[in-house]
């Protein structure tokens, strides 16, 4: 096996424990919380389908199951007992609601049963279904400091790359210089590879956007350049050029027009390359990077429904997919085995890595407050809607009601249910045939 097919197959493998560490610590979400209040809990399962090995500890069975998809904690009495008037019916939806109230009713040990999920108070019942995703969050925002803050960010830094020998117009597919080609003012200057800016005209600078801001606002003047090189300090002067560049956006993509043309700027040009570097940030950048990524993964769900159709659309068309769309586990595992097969340091992979992990960790724990069942956020819908009638009829000195019997929505949960199944399946079928290409 090459070692390019080795790193790919490696990081895969890295994706999936990282998921299967993402799964495990949500479910300790839901399981602490649970025990602390007094439920009890007859599962911790990772993964579902066959298992693949299990230990009971106490009154709990945990296990780890064949397909790391997902996990749960079995708690008694998720629903009230079964209503005793008999059968919810005939007919297939009635038939889900009279199956899911008897395995509701295995969990009961008796109806005066007290360590029931149902009897507990409504906010301690929604601090056991929020359990779950904010230790995702929490582990994300974990991630994103180890990331931003222990390993630090490409950051192009003051120290030269490469110097570019000529001036070549804006947009040209040119690779090389010819004798017609005037030297670009840095080699004109005396600017070497490893050459690090440590001032432009007196004005220190940390970063190469810092020396390139100054570089750009000053065509056509002499530019006293300090630059550190083998060591020494000495002192180039720079003449900037008025040129049309290609102007970049955050994601340092060429800017296009809607006739799909290169948009340029006129500034001052010099013609150097910075060197990449990993740049420790402050220990706030982290989370802070974390509640950005909240808000971009909350913009997906929300417009998932278009977004949904145009990847089917690109799927069957072949067009190129929208970079910020949604991916499944197998995109997560691709994405994260070219991550690993990159060509780049050893530290950059595992930065990719580890920004990657915490990122599918964000969209878990966007994803499961929706509110829907059987995601988190349904469960903590039905706790609030059963809170607001107590405390309805509370307010009018009226008998207490019966708890919520959120058996009834099993219908609702099973059409939700076959919306997951079909886009997990569209979303699959899409990475494996039009995968998203998110590295430059």
């Amino acid at each position: 096996m090459r070692v390019g097919t080795l790193a790919f197959v490696i990081g895969i493998l890295v994706m999936v424990v990282g998921l299967g560490v993402s799964i495990a610590l949500h479910e300790i979400g839901h399981l602490y919380p649970a025990k602390k209040f007094g439920v009890r809990v007859g599962q911790y399962m990772i993964g579902f389908g066959p298992t693949l090995w299990s230990r009971r500890i106490g009154e709990t069975e945990y296990g780890v199951k064949l397909l790391p998809l997902g996990g749960y904690i079995s708690m008694a009495g998720m629903y009230p007992p079964s209503p005793k008037q008999g059968s919810a019916g005939s007919g297939f939806f009635r038939t889900m609601v009279q199956d899911a109230r008897a395995a509701n009713d295995e969990t009961l040990d008796g109806e005066d049963d007290a360590r029931v999920f149902y009897r507990l108070p409504v906010y301690k019942r929604i601090i056991v279904m929020l359990g779950g995703p904010i230790m995702n969050l929490l582990f994300a925002i974990v991630l994103f400091a180890i990331l931003f803050s222990g390993i630090g960010v490409a950051t192009a830094s003051t120290t030269v790359s490469a110097v570019s020998e000529c001036m070549l117009p804006a947009g040209t597919t040119q690779t090389e210089c010819t004798a017609s080609d005037p030297a670009t003012p840095a080699a004109q200057a005396g600017f070497q590879p490893g050459d690090t800016i440590l001032e432009i005209d007196g004005q220190p600078v940390a970063t190469f956007a810092e020396a390139s801001a100054l570089i750009q606002a000053a065509p056509g003047r002499n530019l006293d350049i300090l630059i550190r090189r083998d060591g020494a300090e000495r002192m180039l002067v720079l003449t900037p050029v008025l040129a049309e560049r290609p102007v970049y956006d955050d994601r340092n993509q060429e800017v296009l027009d809607a006739d799909g043309q290169v948009v340029t700027q006129s500034v001052g040009f010099a013609g150097i390359r910075p060197t990449s570097e990993l740049m420790r940030q402050p220990i706030w950048a982290g989370p802070e990077a974390a509640i950005e990524n909240v808000g971009a993964v909350v913009g997906i769900v929300v417009q998932l429904p278009v977004k949904l159709y145009d990847t089917a659309v690109a799927l069957f068309t072949g067009a190129e997919r929208d970079p910020d769309g949604p991916l499944s586990i197998v995109g997560v595992g691709v994405i994260g085995g070219e991550i690993a097969s990159a060509d780049a340091p050893i530290l950059s992979r595992i930065a990719g890595m580890l920004g990657l992990v915490a990122s599918v960790n964000i969209a878990l724990f966007v994803f499961n407050l929706v509110p829907l069942l059987p995601l988190d956020g349904g469960h903590v819908v039905v706790a609030l809607w059963d809170g607001i009638r107590r405390g309805w009829v509370k307010l009018f000195r009226r008998p207490p009601p019966p708890p919520v019997d959120a058996t009834r929505l099993v219908p609702v949960t099973f059409v939700v249910v076959v919306l997951l199944v079909a886009m997990g399946a569209i979303l699959i079928l899409a990475d494996l045939f039009n995968p998203i290409d998110l590295l430059p």
